[in-house]
């Protein structure tokens, strides 16, 4: 029986309207559960789970990973998975919280069960999360840098005992909590899953990794105003925004009033490039009026407004990673940052090294001495 091609036609809209229709119907009629509690049929979860692999591996393609056997990348990206990961999915020593696994689907035990991603595709989840799962995007979708911290940290984490992962990501910090100090290192309170301390050090210990920034000495009011400049997302970082926004106006001052009071620890030998020093010197005293870059320590002097940054004796890989990403295009949202993201975009890739590496020496002429 021969059938003609407009029968056919009109056969296939109409079957593809019926199912459209008990498609809807189903749907309206709420028959289908969405509770957590009975998970998905297995065929769902089949798809589900092939669709969220093949579409993560298509939309990673063409992203280039840096290297990630750095320490300072590793110690950051500890840091903020106790933090803002490992309730979900646990860590050593540290089980999976039961409200955790009894989402659907339930988050993976990244310490004994790291799924076979590649670098690439592992960025991608953190920065971009997951639909229809609890993976949330990334907070700051302009610091890849960050991304690629946490991405280091968990191609260390299968191989670290508990012990271990407590050096990496708390420091063996072990401070009551009570005063500005407590607040900084304590991480016994709800308070200190956002500890200072555990990134930026305490004492005399400088930051773990040295892509964090140096607070002791700074000014209690550059601290402030930090703090409440990456509370209002003003200032990007996904690191730091929910940190600050665990903290009251009132624990900022006590923070602040704290690091301000401390002596700079001194800073670790670095590869000395006597000319770099020298050529640093020279921006920073003189600028380079032809490139429209004023001095630096115009602003980031002893002399200077206490809202802005001292730079003496800070961490040299994180003055080089904070301007390159300004130069890179990363947007200011602070007065200070609108004014400095332009200068740093005007700095040759040289004068970017020389300025940290003369600020990093931390001699009394970079205005270290207080």
């Amino acid at each position: 029986m021969r059938i003609d091609p407009p029968v056919r036609i009109r056969f296939i809209l109409l079957a593809a309207l019926a199912a459209l229709f008990l498609g809807s119907l189903f749907v309206w009629s709420g028959v289908y559960s969405v509770a957590a509690s009975r998970g998905h049929f297995a065929v769902t979860e089949w798809l589900l789970t092939f669709g969220m692999r093949n579409s993560v591996k298509t939309h990673a393609l063409g992203i280039d990973a840096p290297p990630l056997d750095n320490s300072d990348l590793v110690t950051l990206g500890a840091a903020h998975f106790q933090s803002g990961c490992a309730y979900c999915h646990g860590a050593p020593g540290i089980p999976i919280s039961p409200i955790a696994q009894a989402m659907l689907p339930p988050p993976p035990d990244l310490a004994t069960n790291m799924p076979p991603w590649r670098d690439r595709e592992l960025f991608w989840i953190i920065k971009h999360g997951i639909k229809y799962t609890a993976m949330p995007a990334w907070p700051v979708q302009q610091r890849d840098d960050e991304v690629w911290a946490l991405v280091a940290f968990l191609r260390r984490l299968p191989s670290l005992d508990a012990a271990q992962y407590r050096d990496l990501a708390l420091g063996g910090l072990r401070v009551p909590p009570q005063s500005g100090e407590s607040l900084a290192t304590s991480e016994t309170t709800a308070r200190a899953i956002g500890a200072c301390a555990r990134c930026h050090g305490a004492g005399g210990a400088r930051p773990a990794s040295s892509l964090v920034p140096v607070l002791h000495g700074q000014r209690a009011e550059f601290i402030v105003a930090s703090l409440e400049a990456f509370t209002s997302a003003q200032r990007a970082s996904g690191i730091m925004q929910p940190v600050a926004r665990a903290l009251t106006g009132d624990d900022f001052r006590r923070v602040a009033d704290y690091y301000a009071a401390l002596q700079a620890p001194h800073a670790p030998e670095e590869p000395t490039d006597t000319s770099a020093i020298e050529r640093g010197r020279d921006l920073a005293e003189q600028g380079d009026p032809d490139a429209r870059i004023p001095a630096c320590a115009g602003c980031h002097g002893e002399d200077a407004l206490k809202t802005y940054p001292r730079l003496a004796g800070q961490n040299l890989p994180y003055m080089l990673n904070r301007l390159r990403l300004w130069k890179r295009g990363l947007a200011p949202g602070t007065a200070t940052e609108t004014i400095m993201a332009p200068i740093a975009r005007e700095l040759s890739e040289r004068q970017i090294e020389d300025v940290a590496a003369y600020y990093a020496s931390g001699g009394p002429s970079a205005g270290a001495s207080r």
